[in-house]
């Protein structure tokens, strides 16, 4: 037969539950009116992948494959290429030349971010990504990138042909 104590404390666990429940009954109701405002996001927010660029309106990857390595779902993919005298699109010695994610795959854990050195990858705000097609998900570099800053130029890629003309 059960304590008198024991059915007490399971009462007033009950009612204390219970006092809980009927106060946020009566609070006022948080509603996002999502289509017609955006959202209001903390700065912690992990969206998709912003590739930054430095105030020069450089790439800040310098294609060291870190973020690869420590991404759990295998989702990054780089290829490097080298910089030269007349093609300079990031600050190091090489950049990415090809630079995709795939968002089939991604975590949003947050490693890429943590391993990048030159923090070059960022969580961005952006949430929409959602898709019926999942080739639409493999997100390429020229989707990722951060706009040049206002006042600097963006890096420019000769050719040939007009490498040869100067």
């Amino acid at each position: 037969m059960p304590n008198k104590i024991d059915i007490l404390g399971t009462a007033a666990a009950v009612a204390k539950g219970m006092g809980i429940t009927f106060k946020e009954m009566l609070s006022p109701t948080v509603t996002d009116y999502y289509p017609d405002t955006p959202p209001n996001f903390q700065e912690r927010y992990r969206g998709t992948h912003v590739l930054q660029r430095d105030e020069n309106g450089l790439e800040k990857c310098v294609a060291c494959f870190l973020c690869a390595a420590a991404c759990p779902s295998n989702c990054i993919y780089i290829e490097a290429a080298e910089n030269t005298d007349t093609t300079r699109i990031s600050g190091g010695e090489r950049y990415a030349k090809v630079y995709n994610i795939d968002y089939n795959r991604c975590i949003f854990c947050g490693y890429c971010v943590e391993a990048c050195p030159t923090d070059a990858i960022t969580h961005g705000h952006g949430f929409e990504s959602a898709s019926y097609n999942t080739s639409t998900l493999v997100k390429r570099k020229e989707d990722m990138l951060a706009p040049v800053p206002p006042g600097a130029k963006p890096p420019v890629i000769q050719t040939g042909e007009t490498v040869a003309a100067h």
